[in-house]
């Protein structure tokens, strides 16, 4: 199989990433879902267990991973997965962010470049996805307009790669590339 990039962006709760979820089981048999959300109090920890109740009814293959992404595509590579559904590249950024405030856009686009690369390389069909935060106001905080700018590298760096890419809004997702 030829490696295929498709992108999804969107606003929170705008049908990302039940899009992600379909195209992916469209379009191969061995799915591996890359998922990236840290559990940091009992809201969250449910909202994690819903979606894995979610996954598991398709027979996927899961990885909790919060920062290293290119360990985990190459760990769905060797578990024999032909598709991998990262789910959701912002809050990766959140991860990285938090683990190193400093972060900075050069190192943004230099992970999310290599990340590009590691799909190609190990030709899978991948979805990823990711928040649009660039519609809103200017954030009021230097780390808040930080996370907003790396958000915005990675978008555009995965975009100019992907094959394909959706907006999602309201739950209507539109083909924009």
């Amino acid at each position: 199989m030829n490696s295929k990039i498709v992108l999804i962006t969107g606003g929170a709760r705008s049908g990302k990433s039940s899009l992600a979820e379909k195209l992916s089981l469209e379009c191969v048999d061995k799915v591996c879902y890359i998922a990236t959300a840290p559990m940091l109090d009992s809201e969250m920890a449910e909202r994690v267990r819903l979606h894995r109740e979610r996954r598991d009814a398709f027979d996927w293959i899961t990885i909790e991973e919060e920062c290293d992404l290119l360990s985990a595509i190459d760990q769905a590579k060797s578990g024999k997965a032909n598709g991998v559904l990262i789910d959701c590249l912002t809050l990766w950024i959140n991860n990285l962010l938090y683990k190193n405030p400093d972060f900075t856009e050069a190192q943004m686009a230099k992970k999310t470049r290599e990340i590009v690369e590691s799909l190609r390389a190990n030709s899978l069909f991948a979805v990823l996805v990711i928040n649009e935060v660039g519609l809103g106001i200017v954030p009021e905080t230097p780390l808040a307009r930080r996370f907003r700018d790396l958000s915005g590298r990675c978008a555009q760096i995965v975009a100019e790669a992907a094959d394909e890419v959706y907006f999602c809004v309201v739950g209507i997702a539109r083909r924009i590339k």
